[in-house]
């Protein structure tokens, strides 16, 4: 399946020196599914719908701060193919090209929708992350900002001291408290200040009651209720309402790409932040560490880089995140670094410990691919 019926047209093309007040005119015009911008008439990079609308950049700020860089796409490109594009590109929208002729974009949303039927094959439980990032009642907002921040994530599930799911707090949650702070400021409201606004108890912002997901319930149900309600993930709960994991559309997406190939699946989030390191590299590494534990069968890894601010002579500080789905569960480690290549190595070994533990499973050679046999796509 390729994706040329798929392909959205409902977009507006920019110039990178345009300033972000005419593209927000555009896109509350126009409300197409994303921005093209353009540079001397040349493709430069996609503004998403969703970061136009967190953004709190100024309006005089030039559609190229905003601008991010997305892999161009052929309007015959295999749909598993362009899922993998999106992913590794970290982005939900890419240009698509007939020959040299920008044709439209292709969304997460789009590819989602095509195969929607297809996903009553697989189950939260077989594609879900199952490391999950929270905090308490008794955060302030400045600490669920930090973690956010820390861990690169764009949701925070908040509990109880019961561990019992209470509430949610997102990125879009934060930008929208400071812009509407940022307005009670210019009508001269003190209660604006933003050293207050750090200290505020998180249950002000969070979201409650929250939509869930259920281990065993089919993809097909929970893309439905993400599209339903307009939001792009879901947390997992058990029946003491306890957070299993979170299920975002960029799971579902990732799960398209799982493969039965002979080579281990190694898919990477974020290639533009590789510098002394490559792809073959990743995935040798990787390799190694799980043939030292045949017992383990790796259906699919996944290695997401993301750059921090700090930097060490020029160098930034990289955490990098590497996540097996095994035939025994799924494994991950972690780590920091300044640069890819330290980043990963540090989350490599952290990893191989976490496997050590689980090296005396038994196998189950059946495990593996079968994701990709429930999907016929």
């Amino acid at each position: 399946m390729d994706i040329t019926d798929i392909v959205v047209e409902e977009f507006v093309e920019v110039d990178a020196d345009e300033r972000l007040a005419k593209v927000r005119a555009a896109f509350d015009e126009a409300n197409p599914k994303g921005v093209i911008v353009t540079e001397d008439g040349d493709y430069a990079g996609v503004i998403g719908e969703s970061e136009l609308v967190k953004s709190r950049i100024q309006d005089d700020t030039k559609a190229s701060v905003l601008m991010t860089s997305a892999p161009r796409v052929d309007h015959h490109e295999d749909i598993r193919e362009t899922a993998r594009l999106l992913v590794e590109g970290d982005v939900n929208v890419a240009p698509v090209f007939r020959g040299e002729q920008l044709a439209g974009i292709i969304t997460t949303d789009a590819i989602l929708a095509a195969v929607l039927e297809n996903l009553d094959a697989l189950t939260v439980g077989q594609i879900y992350t199952d490391e999950v990032i929270t905090a308490t009642t008794a955060a302030t907002v400045g600490q669920a900002i930090n973690r956010l921040r820390e861990h690169g994530v764009s949701r925070l599930p908040i509990v109880d001291d019961r561990d019992a799911l209470t509430g949610i707090i997102t990125t879009h949650d934060i930008v929208d408290f400071v812009v509407r702070d940022e307005n009670r400021q210019e009508k001269g409201d003190r209660s604006g200040d933003r050293d207050r606004m750090l200290d505020l108890p998180v249950e002000n912002l969070m979201t409650d009651p929250v939509l869930t997901a259920e281990l065993s319930e089919s993809v097909e149900a929970i893309v439905e209720r993400m599209f339903d309600n307009d939001i792009s993930g879901l947390v997992v709960t058990d029946e003491t309402d306890s957070v299993d994991g979170i299920i975002t559309k960029t799971d579902v997406l990732r799960a398209l790409t799982f493969t039965e190939e002979e080579s281990m699946d190694v898919q990477i989030t974020n290639v533009k932040l590789l510098d002394s390191i490559d792809r073959a590299e990743i995935v040798d590494s990787i390799t190694q560490v799980v043939d030292k534990y045949q017992a383990m069968n790796v259906i699919h890894a996944h290695v997401r880089f993301h750059e921090h601010k700090e930097k060490l002579r020029g160098t930034p500080l990289i955490q990098a995140q590497i996540r097996l789905r095994t035939s025994h569960g799924q494994l991950a480690g972690s780590g920091e670094g300044y640069g890819a290549n330290h980043a990963f190595h540090v989350a490599l070994d952290k990893l191989e410990r976490n496997v050590l533990e689980r090296k005396g499973v038994n196998a189950d050679a059946k495990q593996r691919g079968q994701l990709l046999q429930n999907l016929e796509l």
